[in-house]
């Protein structure tokens, strides 16, 4: 259903099941999938392509131009997953260059007036809480859960299930499965949720000795790496060694709780 007052350009594409509500706005280079839901004064827009049963509530402003001086009105492009749910004000912007997308998974949770800035990419099954800021280039990996008001630096990766506090900043990496407070301060290991997500202890315990190897160690990075590396094995150690070893801006470090 589409209601009356919405205008719609006749060269967007939706699905037959769209539901669009008062007052949005799709225009014209805008794909929508099957089965999603706009509420009032949603404004769809620039190149986007969105998946099926995605739903935005209103004031949500999805694949603006990016935020960049450099930027000069090229075709960029915003990709959206499926099922994500995008709540009251989210902004999400579309790429500055055509080279690279914005790109968002699926299952996400965007709560009220988050942000995610020009050529960032959103995995899986994260939660952004209210408030969150994502700056361009930015990556955040599958079940990351980002507290309200927590902002992540331009080109900065925040690994898989990793969590900031409230008000939590990173300029640094943050690596998958850590907790971050304050400013790229890391005190420790999203224990409760790697538990729920179903790892096995040894599992646990071997990223928990790895995680001990790499950031309370006196050794350089480097030789803790090559350590870590060869004494800890299991899919967590390994993708905590890997991020970190592949991090390009470094990494946060650990801080006493």
């Amino acid at each position: 259903m589409i209601h009356p007052t919405a205008i719609i350009h006749p060269g967007a594409q939706l699905h037959e099941s769209v539901r669009v509500g008062p007052y949005s706005v799709i225009d014209e280079h805008v794909t929508v999938g099957a089965g999603c839901e706009l509420a009032p004064h949603v404004h769809l827009t620039g190149h986007t392509t969105i998946g099926a049963e995605n739903r935005f509530h209103a004031g949500c402003v999805i694949g603006d131009a990016p935020q960049d001086l450099k930027y000069s009105c090229e075709p960029t492009r915003l990709i959206i997953g499926e099922r994500n749910l995008f709540r009251e004000h989210v902004t999400i912007h579309r790429s500055n260059t055509p080279s690279e997308d914005t790109r968002i998974g699926s299952e996400n949770f965007f709560m009220a007036n988050s942000h995610v800035g020009h050529n960032s990419i959103i995995g899986n099954k994260a939660i952004l809480a209210n408030g969150v800021l994502i700056a361009g280039h930015a990556m955040i990996g599958d079940g990351a859960f980002l507290a309200g008001n927590a902002v992540v630096h331009q080109f900065c990766r925040v690994g898989a299930m990793a969590m900031m506090q409230g008000c939590a900043g990173v300029s640094l990496d943050l690596p998958p499965f850590t907790i971050v407070r304050g400013i790229n301060g890391m005190c420790g290991l999203n224990s409760v949720g790697l538990k729920r997500a179903g790892f096995s202890p040894e599992e646990r315990s071997q990223l928990k000795k790895a995680y001990h190897a790499i950031f309370l160690s006196d050794d350089l990075l480097k030789d803790a790496l090559e350590k870590a590396r060869a004494e800890f094995t299991g899919v967590l150690a390994e993708q905590l060694i890997d991020f970190v070893a592949t991090s390009q801006r470094g990494t946060c470090s650990h801080t006493k709780r």
